[in-house]
């Protein structure tokens, strides 16, 4: 359902437009926690340690294209908020023709360069197969992942989050019932997890191209539309760019972190592997909230109605902060159950690490909250580069003191570097936010 946030109660536009997306990316989440659960306890502890290696090489290149993608959105959002159809429709197709293209150079060069990435990072030679088989098989099924996020950004842009949350649900279903099938039916083991993986991916992406061909006409396009603008794909990609290279930035960091954990054993990979799915699930209501801060802003700004930006930032920021409340709870309290999700009793060792560093993290979520509502509000007011400088100071110093305290602490310092990192980030952050509120006309 397209959504005018232009006018109308402002907290209930934001909360109505941000939890399906905390669903929908709930929903997608399952796929790597899927993967992460049966391989674990149908495959075994190297099976998830090779998984939980290959997941930040993977979530680099996948959160690139989507971040391609959350930059188009924010113009579509300002051209829809503006009234001007036209030059959104012109912005879609011209994202779609240029992100395809770009994306199948991204699949070629990725399968390539799979097996000397991981030995870049220090893969142990007996995880290193199951690694690399794993990595190539979700590299093919990017093509799926760029025409799901590409829709998906583009019915966000206009105000309906309902629909990519229900066709996430249905792929989410299909890929637990895929991997139950190819690793506990038919044991192709890590292979098979990647395989149900991409096939959940490609079933999200038919049926939101399908949706908004039928019942979104200004989203139907005849050849003559069909085109690709070059002044706009200009605009396109001055402002994808820096939203890629922001969550790009962010996955390298984690891809540079598991270079710290490596060298710990593969218990500590293993461990890694599973809070770092518990990671993703926090971080990802977040980045949701952040995300309906993001389009509500840019569709005001394109209306030029300054007065509801201030109205909307503050809600915003408020809805972080209740989720965070939600989520200390359940995370400190709930950490013995959540680690027994990926490993059996006898592998004691993985779950004892998991709950030191999840107690810890539960206090720690609340410095990200604050950090993807100023990011949120930075998005949506068009100044991109302040989210890619704040993301890159930010894993700048986690990575700094993942190195320095990993050796000393183990995993326990991974933790710790997350809250140096969050720390820098809301140093360089909260100055620029107050500093860009006083000088906007409200």
């Amino acid at each position: 359902m397209i959504t005018d946030m232009t006018k109308g109660n402002i907290p209930k536009h934001l909360t109505y437009f941000a939890v399906p997306l905390i669903l929908g990316n709930f929903f997608q989440l399952t796929y790597n926690a899927a993967d992460s659960i049966i391989v674990g306890r149908f495959v075994g502890t190297k099976a998830l340690a090779a998984v939980g290696t290959a997941n930040p090489i993977m979530n680099i290149v996948m959160f690139f294209i989507i971040g391609i993608c959350m930059g188009a959105s924010v113009l579509m959002s300002e051209y829809f908020g503006a009234g001007n159809i036209k030059k959104l429709k012109r912005e879609v197709s011209t994202t779609m023709i240029a992100g395809f293209i770009f994306t199948m150079v991204i699949i070629v060069f990725c399968i390539i360069m799979t097996k000397p990435i991981l030995e870049l990072i220090r893969t142990p030679e007996e995880i290193l197969p199951d690694a690399t088989s794993y990595l190539r098989i979700i590299f093919c099924g990017l093509i799926f992942t760029f025409l799901y996020n590409v829709y998906a950004s583009t019915l966000r842009s206009i105000g309906d989050s309902k629909i990519p949350l229900i066709f996430l649900i249905i792929s989410a279903v299909f890929n637990v019932v895929m991997d139950i099938v190819f690793v506990v039916i038919l044991k192709m083991g890590v292979p098979g997890s990647a395989l149900a993986t991409v096939t959940a991916e490609m079933l999200s992406s038919v049926c939101c191209i399908t949706y908004a061909y039928v019942k979104v006409p200004m989203l139907r396009f005849s050849r003559k539309e069909f085109v690709m603008d070059r002044q706009l794909l200009r605009t396109t990609i001055n402002y994808s760019w820096v939203t890629a290279m922001q969550q790009t930035c962010l996955y390298v960091g984690k891809f540079l972190v598991q270079g710290a954990v490596n060298p710990l054993g593969v218990d500590a990979i293993a461990t890694f592997n599973a809070v770092n799915r518990v990671d993703d699930f926090a971080f990802t209501p977040q980045q949701s909230i952040s995300s309906g801060m993001t389009t509500f802003l840019a569709q005001n700004r394109g209306a030029k109605k300054n007065e509801r930006i201030k109205s909307g930032f503050w809600s915003g920021m408020k809805l972080e902060t209740l989720y965070w409340l939600m989520l200390l709870v359940t995370v400190f309290f709930g950490a013995p159950h959540i680690m027994h999700l990926f490993v059996s009793e006898e592998n004691s060792k993985v779950v004892e690490l998991g709950i030191k560093y999840l107690e810890m993290m539960a206090f720690f979520y609340l410095l990200p909250s604050y950090t993807n509502g100023i990011q949120g509000y930075f998005r949506g007011m068009g100044d991109l580069k302040i989210t890619l400088r704040s993301t890159f100071v930010q894993i700048v110093g986690r990575v700094i003191f993942a190195y320095i305290l990993a050796p000393k602490f183990g995993i326990v310092g991974i933790a710790l570097s997350c809250l140096a990192g969050w720390i820098i980030m809301l140093a360089y952050e909260v100055p620029l936010c107050i500093k860009h509120r006083k000088n906007y006309p409200c």
